[in-house]
């Protein structure tokens, strides 16, 4: 147990400590360097291949505690484990790649240490145990990855690496309030735990907000808008992984909310598929009108994610009955890996003897040189869907996983969520036709670069006369070994194909695994149907469209790329930089205006308000001390003084009245003693009553002093 938690430990933050380590050699000996970071992705490998095949089934775990109170944590597993080793497998591969393709770069230490601290934080997303931990990482990866995209420094890798960064922090914000919103209704963010924690809770607003997050990193249109424009200005190993493994950390938190949070929920099902189908259909559509060798294999790239989601909205749908929707959504996620590793790095070798991606100028660089030639074809053909290659098999389970769910629609076994029968006979064929446009587009590139004679002859001649010294042979193995998975694996895909998926069963809630007779006549005829088509489109589109003879005879590509399709330039900055701002502009005057305005009139309102109330209630109160409170004098009341004053008045002023008239007579003394005693009497009242004032004061000022002693003796003791 020991052990397995210093191998997880090691699988994340090994590669981070060795892309320091790298960063410092470099300093000081390049080409040690190089050797090093190549060394480093090949014990990461190694080291993810021993956990997988020693406790993947297994499992295992390893906590950090005291996290920001969460802690991080992460398991093994099946599916976790098997994903961790393809992508420590295609990071030694590409760094192998690397050494030549980097030679003549600027920036290299840089480029070397966030490549593998992107590692370590790849396989942390993958490892991962809660949403919490892979939030973290999820991030981490994104921002070092930015580095990729900007490493030339150039205007255009800039403005990509922008557009990246944006989509990565935009996404990472809204997939955090879905974190939040989870975390009010579950109680708990561990990915084991959510299914339970989730049953019979309206959790939809936070898987939107995830599949935001973790989708726009996958690529699903309409947030894909960061692939066309990062992947032409990217290094070509970079672009592999970006394209191979990168976008798999978004599928993988798509498959957590489809498989733990909104396991076999048929409307959550019908929205994944949904975007699946547009966003296979558009990636299709843009790869076949591009012209740009890399920007073609990023448009491919959104439209097999595409193919991915609608296997993995077929699961939701299927519910118990999902075996081939997820065997076929997790094979294809696999050989999409995979096939990109191979095809981007196949363009790396054009643009680091050309330096140029154009198809009009890379045009018959191919020719003469059947390795090359081959290694491609083994990509393409995979991803194409041809028999006898990987890439049939797992779109094959897609197909019949949608068919198998039309059929259970017709025969009334399962109640149609918000699609019918016909409504899934259409995606069938959006599954079709765009797997057609992608044999199309796959053979617009080989044409092109390996067939096609470029339109200058001395220029052909010097591609011809490279025909030995394109690429070493450390990068040609590198090529040669990955190229040669698609047909091991497309032959015998019982051995390899079916093993995998019965080793990641677990985490798809599957008990088994459907055996398929991959090539019977029923499976084959979905594959041919696509490939018929490709061949159409090819034909008809490319050939006789996007191909036109000029006037010297010469036959170049025409650029028809649809910029009316490029949300960024054309809807999202514009509402980003322009309408936002604008709109937040005007709120913002007119609440500075009314803030204003309130000032002002809120002082002569008051007034007025109050001088109003003020004069209605001593109206009130006028009127009732004159109708209902009329003061009314009583037979005894007196008007001053008090009884005393009043009866000591009255005997003295009978007694003066008696001595005027008699002993006084000459000068009579007219006072009213009644009314002297009443004031002498409300003077002495008025005196007592400010003493009384001035000692209570005096008795306030002794309690507080005597509190604050008391406090303060209090103080000292404690002390």
């Amino acid at each position: 147990m020991e052990q397995e938690r210093v191998l997880l430990a090691a699988a994340v933050f090994f590669p981070m400590a060795a892309g320091v380590v790298s960063y410092l050699i470099g300093r000081k000996n390049k080409k040690l360097r190089d050797r090093f970071f190549g060394l480093a992705a090949i014990l990461e490998f190694i080291l993810t291949a021993v956990i997988a095949l020693q406790y993947g089934a297994a499992g295992g775990s390893f906590t950090i505690p005291g996290v920001c109170g969460f802690g991080l944590h992460f398991t093994a597993d099946g599916f976790r484990t098997l994903y961790g080793a393809i992508a420590a497998f295609m990071w030694m591969m590409t760094s192998l790649f690397s050494e030549e393709y980097f030679a003549h770069y600027r920036n290299r230490n840089r480029y070397y240490l966030f490549q593998l601290v992107t590692l370590g934080a790849t396989e942390a997303v993958f490892l991962s145990a809660d949403l919490y931990t892979t939030f973290i990482f999820f991030e981490v990866m994104s921002l070092a990855s930015y580095v990729w995209v900007a490493q030339d420094e150039r205007k255009e890798s800039l403005r990509a690496a922008a557009t990246y960064l944006a989509v990565a922090v935009i996404g990472g914000l809204v997939m955090l309030m879905g974190l939040f919103l989870l975390y009010q209704q579950a109680g708990t963010l561990t990915i084991r735990e959510l299914y339970d924690a989730c049953r019979g809770k309206n959790v939809y607003p936070a898987a939107l907000c995830l599949f935001f997050g973790f989708g726009a990193k996958a690529g699903a249109f309409p947030l894909h808008i960061w692939l066309p424009k990062a992947h032409p200005v990217a290094p070509a190993p970079a672009s592999a992984l970006l394209s191979g493994i990168l976008t798999k950390t978004g599928i993988f938190g798509i498959l957590v909310i489809s498989c733990q949070i909104l396991f076999h929920d048929g409307v959550w099902g019908t929205f994944v598929l949904l975007t699946g189908a547009l966003t296979m259909a558009a990636g299709a559509v843009l790869a076949l009108f591009s012209n740009d060798f890399k920007r073609t294999l990023a448009c491919s790239s959104v439209s097999q994610i595409g193919f991915i989601l609608t296997g993995i909205g077929t699961q939701g749908l299927l519910g118990e009955e999902n075996a081939l929707a997820v065997q076929g959504s997790f094979l294809h996620m696999m050989n999409h890996s995979l096939f990109k590793l191979v095809l981007f790095m196949t363009a790396g070798v054009i643009y680091m003897n050309l330096h140029k991606l154009d198809l009009n100028d890379i045009r018959g660089f191919g020719r003469k040189k059947p390795l090359l030639m081959g290694i491609y074809l083994c990509g393409a053909l995979g991803i194409g869907g041809v028999p006898l290659f990987s890439g049939y098999v797992s779109k094959t389970l897609i197909h019949e996983s949608i068919v198998e769910y039309i059929e259970l629609l017709k025969e009334g076994a399962v109640s149609p969520v918000l699609l019918g029968a016909a409504d899934m006979k259409l995606i069938e064929w959006v599954f079709l036709v765009s797997g057609g446009f992608t044999v199309a587009y796959m053979c617009k590139l080989f044409f092109a670069v390996f067939v096609e004679k470029n339109r200058d002859p001395e220029v052909q001649a010097r591609y011809d006369a490279m025909s030995g010294a394109y690429m070493n042979r450390k990068s040609a193995f590198a090529l040669t070994v990955s190229a040669a998975l698609f047909p091991v694996m497309g032959i015998l895909p019982r051995l390899t194909m079916d093993k995998a998926a019965g080793f990641v069963k677990d985490f798809f809630g599957l008990e088994h695994i459907h055996e398929v007779s991959y090539f019977s006549f029923v499976n084959l005829k979905g594959g041919l149907t696509s490939i018929a088509i490709g061949a159409a489109v090819y034909v008809v589109m490319v050939r006789f469209w996007m191909l036109r003879k000029e006037e010297n005879g010469e036959t170049v590509y025409v650029n028809y790329w649809p910029r009316v399709l490029d949300l960024e330039d054309y809807l999202y900055r514009p509402i980003l930089l322009k309408v936002v701002p604008s709109i937040c502009g005007a709120a913002c005057f007119v609440l500075d205006h009314a803030v204003d305005f309130i000032a002002k009139i809120l002082p002569i309102a008051g007034s007025v308000e109050a001088s109003f109330f003020d004069t209605l209630v001593d109206t009130i109160v006028v009127f009732l001390r004159k109708t209902i409170y009329k003061d009314s004098p009583q037979p005894q009341e007196l008007l001053e003084g008090n009884a005393v004053t009043y009866r000591l008045g009255s005997f003295v002023n009978g007694v003066v009245g008696i001595l005027n008239k008699t002993a006084w007579r000459e000068r009579p003394d007219e006072k009213d003693y009644t009314h002297q005693y009443a004031l002498a009497y409300t003077s002495f009242k008025e005196n007592t009553s400010l003493i009384g004032r001035s000692l209570s004061y005096g008795l306030i000022l002794f309690c507080v002093g005597l509190l604050a002693t008391l406090v303060y003796l209090l103080l000292v003791l404690a002390g």
